[in-house]
């Protein structure tokens, strides 16, 4: 196997490299896309319990237990709360890219080893065809043992190149899809915690205003 993949040429090395690089994103997207680590349950089910202004600062304490970023998107959203609509929205938003930029780390990269893979075994294919004509050219056809050398040089860079692409580009598609899948469940979520908590802010003036009535009550009296 070993002598197979040195007769591949010098442009094994840098497909050694891009298969290297393609192993490492798959293994680290595959643990940082898992569902239940980026969309912490205890994250959903306390937005799902979160009824009263009171409730904040343990669904706080839950993001601070279990940290990633559907979490700090939720931080975001708890920490300025009292803020006007619009401007909430926006903070959200700006941590919210920061957060999928995070989900679709070293993706860029895995796409990149999917298309240049290929083009690097064409172009060891390209090599090994000359080299064949170059012995074709200097000792006739009937070298056998010379002619295979090149020939096995382009069909070795050309299998190479191809076992490498496909799996980085089935793999790029996956995690592609699935961040986009954990984007939408994360707006989805987060979109709920904000309509709480605007409706805690239009509850809030009328909670001061019943807890001023009764000052004055007490001072009445």
């Amino acid at each position: 196997m070993w002598d197979t993949i040195v007769s591949g040429g010098v442009l094994m090395v840098p497909l050694a490299a891009c298969s290297v690089l393609a192993v490492w994103v798959i293994v680290d997207r595959a643990f940082h896309l898992r569902t239940a680590s980026v969309m912490e349950p205890e994250i959903v089910g306390m937005i799902d319990s979160l009824e009263e202004p009171g409730d904040i600062p343990l669904a706080r304490s839950i993001c601070e237990r279990h940290p990633g970023p559907f979490a700090a998107i939720v931080r975001v959203a708890l920490d300025y709360r009292d803020r006007p609509r619009e401007e909430l929205r926006e903070l959200i938003e700006d941590q919210g890219r920061q957060e999928v930029a995070r989900l679709e780390r070293g993706l860029g990269l895995l796409e990149t080893v999917a298309g240049i893979a290929p083009l690097l075994g064409l172009l060891g294919t390209v090599f090994g065809m000359i080299q064949v004509f170059d012995v074709v050219s200097q000792q006739g056809v009937g070298q056998a043992q010379s002619l295979s050398a090149g020939i096995a040089q382009a069909l070795i860079t050309t299998a190479a190149g191809l076992s490498i692409g496909i799996p980085a580009l089935v793999a790029y598609n996956y995690f592609t899809g699935k961040a986009e899948r954990l984007v939408l469940d994360m707006e989805a979520q987060t979109n709920r915690l904000v309509q709480k908590i605007l409706r805690f802010q239009r509850d809030e003036p009328e909670n001061v205003g019943i807890e001023s009535e009764l000052r004055a009550g007490r001072r009445e009296r």
